[in-house]
């Protein structure tokens, strides 16, 4: 009966996937890029693998987005279910391209659809319910506390090593901290995958128990986990062929060490909110955060303020105005027939 529906529903998390790859391929790889470790392509290609890979590598961030925020309405209401996930999505996606292409903002995508779906599931009303402790506790905290770790982390290993190394000659550390920087480049694109593959799963999985397709807690069918990991490769292949103009080069300015500190405080905290908090985390988050602290090793203004604010603007944003327009979305869609 909803099969035309759940198609849509599916195809639209597929989207988000796909933008959210194209977003987040100049964060991932443009450290590598501006201090010439690795060049465009390459750097680009391996972006692509080390994301299909980290897609396979777990599931517990899909569960949270699936399973744990919000509890979808009932059997004998699938149409109602079905359209918190629609407006959820629309949402996500008219909020990400509005504030990157009008507002000139950088939102993150993870924000955007966790907003999209509380909001949604707030005004569903009867038969839906938002798990304010659960969403407190794994986005909330996670938002705030990330990228302070991630900050705090890329400053103090850039310390360590700028103490670490102060005897060691120039140009043979730098060549060292360019193979060195290669690892920490795979492992952030590594997290990448792994986090942000896993939202748009879980995405589909919610479409799938709202539809009546799924029960709750059977987890991600290898499908939609195919299907999500090829559109995040396919949307980071796109989005670095503008690699010359990513974030990092106009936010921060990096060396090889400074690069690996960033990436490396970056991967970890990936890693660590997927495999221990169960936490979805904004890439765009925690890869501007690690570039901020290293750099700010070297002189604060090796950082554009400026040009930090507005992220920190379009993040503390995002959240509230896609909870907004998700609701209004939910509205508009309970109006259709059927």
């Amino acid at each position: 009966m909803y099969t035309l529906a759940l198609g849509a529903v599916t195809g639209a998390a597929l989207l988000l996937a796909f933008v959210n790859g194209c977003q987040d391929a100049g964060r991932t790889v443009a450290t590598s890029v501006a201090t010439r470790t690795l060049t465009p392509r390459i750097a680009v290609a391996m972006a692509v693998v080390m994301n299909l890979a980290g897609a396979f590598l777990g599931e517990e961030v899909a569960r949270t987005v699936a399973e744990d925020l919000v509890t979808l309405p009932g059997p004998g209401q699938e149409g109602r279910a079905l359209t918190v996930v629609a407006a959820a999505l629309a949402a996500a996606l008219a909020w990400t391209a509005v504030a990157r292409w009008v507002l000139r903002l950088r939102p993150a995508a993870t924000h955007a659809l966790i907003g999209g779906v509380v909001g949604a599931a707030w005004a569903a009303g009867a038969g839906a319910r938002v798990h304010g402790e659960t969403v407190l506790r794994k986005v909330l905290l996670p938002m705030l506390l990330a990228p302070a770790l991630v900050l705090a982390a890329a400053f103090l290993l850039m310390v360590g090593l700028l103490w670490a190394f102060r005897r060691a000659a120039p140009q043979r550390a730098q060549r060292g901290f360019r193979m060195a920087q290669t690892v920490s480049a795979a492992g952030l694109s590594l997290g990448h995958g792994l986090q942000d593959a896993q939202k748009a799963m879980g995405a589909v999985v919610l479409a799938l128990v709202a539809a009546g397709e799924a029960g709750v807690g059977e987890g991600v069918p290898l499908w939609a986990r195919i299907s999500c990991a090829a559109a995040l490769a396919l949307g980071t292949w796109a989005g670095g062929r503008r690699i010359t103009r990513t974030l990092r080069r106009r936010v921060i300015e990096l060396d090889p060490p400074r690069g690996f500190a960033a990436e490396a405080a970056a991967a970890s905290v990936l890693l660590t909110a997927s495999y221990l908090a169960h936490a979805p985390v904004s890439t765009t988050h925690v890869t501007a955060a690690g570039g901020l602290g290293a750099a700010a090793t070297r002189r604060l203004s090796a950082v554009r303020w400026a040009v930090a604010r507005n992220l920190a603007f379009g993040w503390l944003l995002t959240l509230p105005a896609t909870a907004a327009l998700a609701a209004a979305a939910y509205a508009a869609l309970s109006l259709l027939p059927g």
